[in-house]
């Protein structure tokens, strides 16, 4: 498992501990391991509770971290999934499909990174290309048609920027997902699980709830595509993640987002069930909500939703 430089002190306890445990076969040292795991504990807190923008960045890049497929197949039941934009291809850096939650058929929808280099190559980083928003659009107005509620999970470091992608029209895919997703006469949940940047994020990240994991971020741009811009360097990535404010606190201040979803202490990769089992029953419930309003007024709601963000008054 990859350990980042503000973890080693807790590896470092954890080996120790491991240690402990080998060699005491034979002696009893409850004790001595009650006192390390208690101590274990409070610097786990520590650390994950005082963590900068940057550190968060790096926990939502982790890559052990459950991706839109685990979420798929671990929350929802009788996920099937659809291919292709009927166009041009089949992006598997979107997948997408219906699915049933807690009795109700939905349409999910989410990017999708891959699990080492050969898989990592096929999803192409979770960097979709136009044909992958098309695929969405597809899946969303099918949705639309039949009545399905849409969930969107979002996980991208950004649209794919080929020239081959802008060839095909990477923008105009984008900005077309914006205007059918503004205006879709059924409830959208999008859920920023890990990585959310710039329009491939907002590809398929109009909704009317927005749910943040605890240690995701979102933003217009990555931290180090910010510092190489303005600094000419990636050597202030760490600046510009505080300057960024891309953090789900950052973010619920500025009503970017409508709430935050916890994680397990460390961050989703860490206890990937604990993290089913905490988002399940909020989904649920973020769904019933929304199926209460009137169709007419939710689409309405979610426009001055989108309206309101950056807007203020002196």
């Amino acid at each position: 498992m990859q350990i980042f430089d503000f973890e080693k002190p807790i590896a470092e306890l954890e080996n120790k501990i491991e240690e402990i445990r080998k060699l005491a076969s034979d002696i009893d040292v409850s004790k001595e391991l009650g006192d390390l795991e208690a101590k274990l504990l409070e610097l786990k807190k520590n650390v994950y509770n005082s963590l900068t923008n940057w550190q968060k960045v790096q926990i939502a890049r982790h890559p052990d971290r459950p991706y839109s497929l685990d979420y798929f197949n671990n929350i929802f039941d009788d996920f099937v999934e659809l291919h292709g934009d009927r166009k041009f291809g089949d992006d598997k850096a979107i997948v997408g499909g219906l699915a049933t939650l807690n009795g109700k058929s939905v349409m999910v929808v989410g990017q999708q990174k891959g699990r080492g280099t050969k898989e990592n190559l096929m999803r192409n980083f979770g960097m979709s290309n136009p044909e992958g928003y098309r695929k969405a659009a597809r899946l969303f107005q099918l949705a639309e048609r039949f009545g399905k509620p849409i969930l969107t999970f979002i996980d991208t470091p950004g649209a794919f920027p080929g020239i081959e992608a802008e060839q095909r029209g990477q923008a105009e895919a984008i900005a077309s997902n914006l205007m059918l997703m503004s205006d879709i006469k059924v409830p959208i949940i999008v859920v920023i699980i890990g990585e959310g940047a710039s329009g491939g994020a907002i590809g398929i990240g109009v909704g009317d709830r927005i749910l943040m994991f605890e240690y995701a971020w979102y933003s217009v741009i990555s931290p180090e595509s910010c510092s190489s811009i303005l600094w000419r360097s990636w050597d202030y990535k760490e600046q510009a993640a505080e300057a960024l404010k891309l953090t789900a606190d950052d973010l619920i201040k500025f009503n970017i987002i409508d709430r935050i979803i916890p994680e397990p202490l460390g961050g989703a990769h860490k206890n990937p069930t604990e993290m089913f089992n905490t988002l399940k029953p909020i989904l649920i419930e973020e769904l019933d909500n929304l199926l209460k309003i009137d169709t007419t007024k939710l689409v309405q709601m979610r426009k001055e939703k989108f309206y309101k963000m950056g807007v203020w008054q002196q």
